[in-house]
């Protein structure tokens, strides 16, 4: 299950959200050069100055190391990833569901929002391997978030969405509720079937994107609170 496009129009341009997809693209083309230049050991040691090292960030917190490698890991892991699949899947999740909870938050409260949903789906993942020292990197924590606001404030929201029935597919439109939720069940699947492994099945922090997911439907409750639910004042564009 794919999901293409939303129907669901923002009142201005998403200039944050295209500016984060920017930024990843950026980093992801520096990463292509140190690797080019510097072979697969130069990438690895990007990805452990800028990722996110539970083993490191576990010490931080516990007052035992660098306070500022750690967190310097934390941001940094959301702009990184480690293939193009990794990076366009991200980007297309990141674009179809950020730019309606951008719309709804405000520039500024969504990238604030964005980078706190990031925060709060490494640190899930380190409460559950905080001895692990396999660098995290990718912003599909942050993505999560995004994911969990969507579901709560457009839950019935029609999602273009490719499925795979064996060697078909069907195109349909689907709600919001059953494809993010789908998406939610299965890291749920994965993340207990990760647990009491040696390393993450398939590499993928199963518990980041439980952890961010949770926030950020968080956050999308506490939206839906606020009068005229959380809309931002502002004209719309020009037409």
């Amino acid at each position: 299950m794919i999901p293409l496009r939303d129907a669901n129009p923002t009142r201005r341009l998403p200039v944050v959200t295209l500016a984060l997809i920017a930024a990843c693209v950026g980093v992801f083309l520096y990463e292509i050069a140190i690797q080019a230049s510097g072979g697969d050991a130069a990438l690895s040691r990007l990805f452990d100055t800028w990722g996110a090292v539970p083993s490191r960030i576990s010490a931080a917190l516990q007052g035992e190391g660098d306070a500022w490698q750690a967190a310097r890991g934390v941001f940094g892991s959301l702009f990184l990833h480690g293939g193009w699949i990794h990076l366009i899947g991200n980007m297309l999740f990141l674009w179809i569901f950020g730019n309606n909870v951008e719309d709804r938050l405000g520039r500024l409260p969504f990238l604030l929002f964005y980078l706190a949903g990031g925060v709060a789906a490494t640190l899930a993942q380190v409460w559950m391997d905080p001895a692990s020292t396999t660098p995290l990197v990718g912003a599909s924590g942050a993505i999560a978030a995004t994911l969990g606001a969507y579901i709560v404030v457009y839950p019935r929201a029609r999602i273009l969405t490719l499925i795979f029935l064996g060697f078909f597919y069907q195109l349909l439109e689907i709600p919001a509720v059953l494809v993010l939720g789908f998406w939610f069940l299965l890291q749920l699947v994965d993340g207990a079937a990760s647990l009491g492994a040696t390393s993450a099945q398939g590499g993928v922090a199963f518990f980041a994107h439980i952890g961010g997911f949770v926030a950020g439907a968080i956050v999308g409750l506490l939206i839906r609170g606020l009068p005229g639910g959380g809309r931002p004042a502002y004209r719309d564009r020009p037409a």
